[in-house]
């Protein structure tokens, strides 16, 4: 993460747009006269919101869980190729 002040940012955005969606950084732009903000890429933010979701209903968490635990204790099953 990334911390810039506004003049900074706003001087070198080309460059921290580039750095958020080349390298997966996240930038906070740190404002002296309002509320902080963040930059990150659309795609983080997609998967934050779809994180989000899955757990939003403990039933829903539950069923996640279980399966993460079965594929942790289960031998994975092994099968041959058929050749045509």
């Amino acid at each position: 993460m990334k911390v810039v002040n506004y003049t900074e940012f706003r001087n070198n955005l080309a460059e921290s747009l580039n750095s958020v969606n080349d390298d997966g950084d996240i930038v906070v732009v740190a404002r002296s006269k309002g509320k902080n903000v963040v930059v990150m890429s659309l795609e983080e933010y997609n998967s934050i919101q779809e994180t989000i979701y899955l757990n939003s209903t403990p039933a829903n968490r539950a069923r996640l869980e279980l399966a993460l635990a079965r594929i942790e204790t289960t031998k994975p099953l092994q099968k041959k190729l058929i050749n045509k």
